[in-house]
C-alpha cells in the first residue's frame, strides 16, 4: 500500500471543489441542467467516499501523518462550505441555513484550537448529536445538488427537510460544545499556560486538534477540578 495515498485522496477531495462548482457554469450547449445536477451530485458523493476511504487507510495501515491530520478536516469543511454556497447561488438553500452551518464549523474549529493551546485535554468520543448532524448534512447536500424527482420522490423537498434538520442539530451541538468549554473560558484569565484542565469536550466527528496546536500544548500539571 502506498503511504502517501491517504493524503492524495484528501487532495483529490479539495481539487474536486472547483470542478463540481464549475459544472454549473458550463454552457447549456455542453450539458443540460439535469446533466449538470447529476454530475455535480455524483462528484460530491465520490468526494465524500474518499473522506471515509482516506481515514480508513490511514488507520488500517498506520499511514497517519501530522500534515494529513491537519488537512483532512480542512478538506471536509471546504467542500461542505463550497457546496452550501453553491446551493445558495442556485436558490436551493436559504442563506441563513448556510451561515448557520458554516459559522458553526468556524466557531467550533477555533474553540478546539484554543482549547488545545491552553493545554486542555479532551475526550475523542463522537457525540450522537454530531453523528446525526453529519448524516443529515451529507445526505441533504447531494439531494439538493440533484434537485430532480427520482422514482416519484421529491428529492429536493426531502433534501430541504434534511438540511433544516442539520441546521437545528448544528446549533444544538454548538451550544453543547460551548457549554462544555465554559468552565475553561471562565478560568481563561486566571489559568496559566502551564496548567492543563480537562473540561470533557467531545470531539465532533472524530476530529483531533491540529498538529500545530498540539506542538504548542504545554506539559500538563495537576488538572483543576471541575465544579
Amino acid at each position: 500500500m502506498y503511504p502517501a495515498l491517504p493524503n492524495q485522496l484528501t487532495w483529490a477531495r479539495i481539487i474536486a471543489i472547483p470542478i463540481f462548482i464549475g459544472i454549473f457554469y458550463l454552457p447549456d450547449a455542453w450539458l443540460s441542467d439535469p446533466q449538470k445536477n447529476l454530475l455535480s451530485m455524483l462528484l460530491f458523493v465520490a468526494a465524500a467516499i474518499t473522506d471515509l476511504l482516506d481515514g480508513y487507510i490511514a488507520r488500517r495501515y498506520r499511514f497517519s501523518t501530522p500534515f494529513g491530520a491537519f488537512l483532512d478536516p480542512v478538506a471536509d469543511k471546504l467542500i461542505v462550505a463550497a457546496a452550501l454556497i453553491l446551493l445558495v447561488e442556485l436558490d436551493r438553500v436559504g442563506a441563513v441555513i448556510a451561515v448557520i452551518i458554516i459559522g458553526r464549523e468556524i466557531t467550533i474549529s477555533a474553540l478546539r484550537e484554543w482549547m488545545a493551546k491552553v493545554g486542555a485535554s479532551r475526550s475523542v468520543a463522537v457525540s450522537m448529536i454530531g453523528k446525526v448532524k453529519t448524516v443529515a448534512q451529507m445526505t441533504a447536500i447531494p439531494m439538493l445538488l440533484y434537485h430532480m424527482p427520482l422514482f416519484g420522490i421529491d428529492v429536493h423537498r426531502v433534501g430541504t427537510w434534511l438540511i433544516y434538520l442539520a441546521a437545528v442539530l448544528t446549533l444544538w451541538s454548538m451550544v453543547y460544545y460551548l457549554r462544555k468549554a465554559l468552565p475553561q473560558v471562565q478560568r481563561g484569565v486566571g489559568v496559566g499556560v502551564g496548567v492543563g484542565v480537562d473540561v470533557g469536550v467531545d470531539v465532533d466527528e472524530g476530529e483531533e486538534p491540529t498538529e500545530a496546536a498540539k506542538a504548542t500544548r504545554p506539559r500538563e500539571k495537576a488538572p483543576a477540578q471541575l465544579p
